[in-house]
């Protein structure tokens, strides 16, 4: 008595492919023609060279403006997070003013990714708008009143400007 399994596995289907003998050059059909635009053997391109160095050139200008093209999503998030001093906007003014800071000293390591002639104008641009980064940080504090900018701030001695108005959640507070 023979199983359904032992009869078909003598016998291959039309669809069934062995890969197990495919060096042999029986295996492939030869009457299958090759897609359109498929060549045997590559064929260099001469501009390569001189479209990698234009690659390289755009990918370092794409790194040095990379913190102006930060700026307006920072200048969001900071209108988003308010003036109020609580923890979510005290991390971001803390993120706003690190991440420049920790960029501009790094600048030597980023500079000794790229070659070229323009190093120095890259670079030069990613210092300054690192720089823009850390002025809008600074100027988040300063909205905050983080920053010390009166003279009451650093004199003991002087009495801190009064207010002329206070409110807080509908209670006249005088």
């Amino acid at each position: 008595m023979s199983t359904g399994s032992g009869s078909r596995s003598g016998k291959k289907n039309k669809w069934s492919l062995d890969f197990s003998n495919r060096n042999d050059p029986s295996w492939r059909t030869p009457d299958v023609a090759a897609p359109v635009g498929y060549l045997e053997k590559s064929i260099p391109d001469p501009d390569s060279r001189v479209s990698d160095a234009t690659l390289v050139a755009k990918k370092a200008w794409d790194v040095a403006t990379s913190p102006l093209k930060q700026l307006p999503m920072n200048l969001f998030i900071m209108w988003m997070s308010g003036d109020s001093i609580s923890i979510f906007p005290v991390m971001m003014v803390g993120m706003m003013l690190f991440r420049p800071v920790k960029a501009i000293m790094s600048v030597n390591s980023i500079a000794e990714n790229f070659e070229g002639s323009q190093v120095v104008p890259q670079m030069i641009v990613y210092v300054i708008s690192n720089l823009l980064c850390l002025a809008l940080a600074l100027y988040k504090c300063s909205s905050m009143g983080l920053l010390p900018t009166t003279d009451s701030d650093w004199l003991a001695f002087m009495q801190s400007p009064k207010h002329l108005e206070f409110s807080g959640g509908g209670y006249v507070l005088c």
